[in-house]
């Protein structure tokens, strides 16, 4: 059900871009994802709770029936309330002082922007609301209710880009105004659903100090990786626009569209695995959680190199598909997100392992500190004249050198076997599949033709290597044994 959604989301989604690109041009959708990027900024409060109030549905459901889930979900709600309250004081304040002050934009588009800002907010805001009832679903593993919801909201985008490609209203007013309404139907959908089908999502007026105390703590701890994912992604954009203008945001926001529609696959994958690593550690199974991690990044790399190799080849071909008129940059853009994908591929296994323990503290310092380098970084190689495209560049080699800080704290954490990791999945991908997966499509892109044929061929080829890449260096010896049978018995079938 989950890659359904994926399909259906991933090809809306591309073919939702492509029209609101059009209908906006490139100024109006660069000034939309710089809007939103400032709000967006504000999931360094809301982002830190968020992760908290996951893990503690999850946590608690895996302790068994006897947990108290209703009361975590009743406090996490009173939590949200509070913290959509005080957003809502800080971003229109700093929202509009960006704008009128420090934002490059046309004079005459400072109203729309300034509108744009209050629609972001409260599109914000209702999804900051929504978050109990996504991590209930998730935690009772209802992917088929997630994925309808998810494909709902995808068709829902849809209906908006091409209303707005045929209205005479201010484009960029509308586009912001109509998602607003998008985000408070997919609300709408997870509430209902919730309501019908989990007793514990029935709110019950109740304060439990002790709880709020032990999920902010952990929130606490959580804000500083949070915050450095968020000046890691939205920081760079702001910094794109400070230095390069808002046509290039909107190449880099069509590359993180782009990237976010082919990470689906892994996304996908990862949200059902994700409640089996934080229950397998509840209920005291390591072992079975150290293995969950080793594989879970070991398939997910796998699976992000399948669709990411073809595109990577082809990025140009791709984009003239795509798009109308594709903005410059767009093209080493995708194909920098699409590395920097790659590398995070790694570590977001590990990252659940280490939420779901709680003790998150020096985990936070060193990992959250490390990611904090990303914003300072892009903007000394921005202020000495780089590319734009740096702050990707940047973001994959501090995204590397975390990962290796996140091995030493889940080691230090859980006792997770590094030596082990290294050697069955981290070395096995990076040093042999990868390059393995590469050396084929390399050689023929010198001599493979351009247009649909060339497209085709070297599409076809990135598969094929992938898949024999995979097969002789990216499984076990026991997973080999497994496909081998799977395939025979799916032959016999025939």
């Amino acid at each position: 059900m989950l890659y359904v959604r994926m399909l259906v989301l991933m090809l809306v989604g591309l073919y939702t871009s492509r029209v609101v690109l059009a209908a906006l041009g490139e100024n109006d959708f660069g000034i939309y994802n710089v809007v939103g990027g400032v709000v967006a900024m504000f999931t360094i409060i809301s982002g830190a709770l968020n992760s908290a109030v996951q893990r503690f549905i999850t946590f608690e459901m895996g302790k068994g029936p006897q947990a108290r889930i209703r009361r975590v979900y009743s406090t996490a709600v009173l939590i949200q309330l509070a913290l959509a309250a005080i957003v809502v004081a800080f971003a229109e304040p700093i929202g509009l002082w960006f704008i009128d002050n420090k934002m490059t934009i046309d004079p005459s588009r400072i109203p729309a922007a300034r509108l744009v800002l209050h629609f972001s907010l409260a599109a914000f805001v209702i999804n900051l609301m929504s978050v109990p009832q996504m991590a209930s679903i998730t935690a009772h593993e209802r992917m088929s209710a997630y994925a309808w919801i998810g494909v709902l909201d995808g068709l829902l985008r849809l209906s908006v880009a091409l209303m707005v490609a045929h209205s005479n209203y201010d484009r960029l007013v509308l586009y912001a105004a109509l998602m607003m309404l998008v985000v408070l139907a997919v609300r709408l959908a997870y509430g209902l659903y919730c309501r019908k089908h989990f007793p514990e999502c029935r709110f019950m007026a109740v304060f439990d100090k002790a709880l709020v105390k032990e999920m902010f703590s952990f929130a606490g701890w959580n804000f500083i990786g949070v915050t450095s994912g968020v000046l890691r992604d939205h920081g760079g954009n702001i910094l794109v626009n400070l230095f390069s203008g808002p046509a290039v945001n909107a190449a880099r926001g069509l590359a993180v569209q782009l990237n976010g529609a082919v990470q689906g696959f892994v996304t996908n994958f990862m949200t059902a695995v994700n409640p089996q690593i934080t229950k397998s550690y509840a209920s005291g199974e390591k072992d079975y959680m150290f293995s969950l991690v080793r594989r879970s990044s070991r398939m997910s790399f796998c699976l992000l190199l399948f669709i990411a190799l073809p595109i990577i080849f082809n990025t140009e071909y791709i984009l003239g598909l795509w798009l109308k008129d594709v903005p410059a940059h767009s093209a080493l853009f995708v194909q920098l997100f699409l590395v920097f994908a790659l590398s995070e591929s790694f570590s977001n296994p590990m990252i659940t392992a280490m939420l779901a323990t709680g003790d998150i503290r020096n985990y936070q310092l060193v990992v959250g500190g490390l990611q904090l380098l990303n914003l300072p970084v892009s903007y000394l190689f921005l202020r000495f004249g780089a590319m734009p495209e740096i702050t990707v560049m940047v973001a994959i080699a501090i995204s590397q050198i975390c990962l290796f800080a996140r091995l030493v704290m889940l080691s230090k954490a859980t006792g997770f076997p590094v030596a082990e990791y290294l050697a069955d999945t981290y070395g096995p991908m990076l040093f042999k599949v990868a390059p393995a997966a590469v050396c084929l499509p390399l050689l023929l892109s010198i001599v493979i033709p351009g247009g649909l044929v060339g497209f085709l061929v070297s599409g076809t080829v990135c598969v094929i290597s992938t898949a024999g890449a995979v097969y002789m260096f990216g499984v076990t010896t026991e997973e080999r044994k497994w496909l081998k049978v799977m395939i025979a018995e799916r032959l016999k079938r025939q």
